[in-house]
C-alpha cells in the first residue's frame, strides 16, 4: 500500500534508524515531488501521484512545528528527532535553508536535545545555499545505493538527465566527514546489488567520503514494483563488518 504523508508536520513515527521521529513533509500531502522516482519507493511512483496542491510555505512549517512542539512540551512527551522526509525530495524546497534554519530555531526552544535529520537522495547538494544548510543539522542523511550508474538508471531513476554519480561522491566528500550515507540493499529479478561487483566499489566510494556513519537497510513496506525483495540479515551484516573493520560506523536494519 502507497504511504503518503500528511503535510507540513506527521507522525511522530518509531524509526528503525533513528528513535521517535517527528516528520517534516515539505511537499504537498496529496502527491508526490521528487527528483528521483524510486521503484522501491514508499509513497509510490512519481507518475502514479501528481498534486493538485502546492507545497508548505516557510511560515506554515514553522507555525506547525512550533504549535506540535510546544504541545508535546507541554503534555511531557518524549521525542528524539525532527525528521525532515515526506512525499518527495525535502531539499527540493524553494526555502529548504530558511526553513532549517527556523527549525533549529524552535528546536532549541522547546527540544535542546533532539535531533534535527535530513534524509536526502544527494541531488540537490550542487546547490550552495543547500549544501550549506545541510551542514548545520545533527543529521545529514545521504542516499548512495550504488556507485554503479546502470543500476542507478533502473532503480533510482533519477530526473535530471545531468545525474552523475561521480559529481555526487565528489560533493559528498566536501563534507568533511560531517555527513551520514544511507544505502539500501535488495533483491528481485534483474535488481540485485548485493553482489561483490557492485558492494566493492561502493566501499571503495565510502572510503573516499568518509562519513561518520553509513546506515544500511533493506526494504521493510510493499513497494510500487512488484517482485522486489529483502536482503538477508547475513548479507546486510558481512556489508556493515567489513566497514567496521575499516573502522567506519555501521548499523544495519533488517
Amino acid at each position: 500500500m502507497t504511504i503518503l504523508f500528511d503535510s507540513p508536520i506527521f507522525g511522530p513515527v518509531h524509526s528503525r534508524r533513528l528513535g521517535v521521529s517527528l516528520g517534516v513533509n515539505l511537499m504537498p500531502a496529496d502527491g508526490k515531488i521528487c527528483s528521483f522516482d524510486c521503484i522501491y519507493c514508499e509513497c509510490g511512483l512519481n507518475g502514479d501521484h501528481h498534486t493538485k496542491s502546492r507545497r508548505p510555505t516557510r511560515e506554515e512549517v514553522r507555525e506547525g512545528l512550533a504549535a506540535v512542539l510546544h504541545e508535546r512540551h507541554e503534555k511531557g512527551e518524549p521525542l528524539d528527532v525532527i525528521t525532515f522526509a515526506g512525499n518527495g525530495e525535502p531539499t527540493g524546497h524553494p526555502d529548504f535553508p530558511g526553513i532549517i534554519d527556523d527549525t533549529i530555531a524552535v528546536r532549541d526552544r522547546y527540544f535542546p536535545s533532539a535531533k534535527v535529520s535530513v534524509l536526502s537522495n544527494a541531488t540537490m547538494l550542487h546547490k550552495p545555499d543547500v549544501f550549506e544548510a545541510l551542514k548545520k543539522v545533527d543529521n545529514n542523511i545521504q542516499k548512495l545505493d550504488t556507485i554503479d550508474m546502470a543500476y542507478i538508471m533502473k532503480v533510482d531513476r533519477p530526473c535530471s538527465p545531468s545525474y552523475d554519480v561521480k559529481k555526487v561522491i565528489e560533493q559528498l566528500k566536501n563534507y568533511n566527514g560531517k555527513v551520514i550515507i544511507q544505502t539500501i540493499f535488495m533483491r528481485g529479478g534483474d535488481v540485485d546489488n548485493t553482489g561483490e561487483e557492485y558492494v566493492a566499489p561502493w566501499i571503495e566510494a565510502i572510503k573516499e567520503i568518509a562519513p561518520e556513519q553509513v546506515m544500511i537497510y533493506t526494504i521493510d513496506r510493499e513497494t510500487p514494483t512488484k517482485g522486489l525483495k529483502k536482503a538477508e540479515p547475513e548479507v546486510l551484516d558481512k556489508i556493515c563488518e567489513r566497514l567496521i573493520k575499516l573502522n567506519i560506523p555501521c548499523t544495519a536494519s533488517y
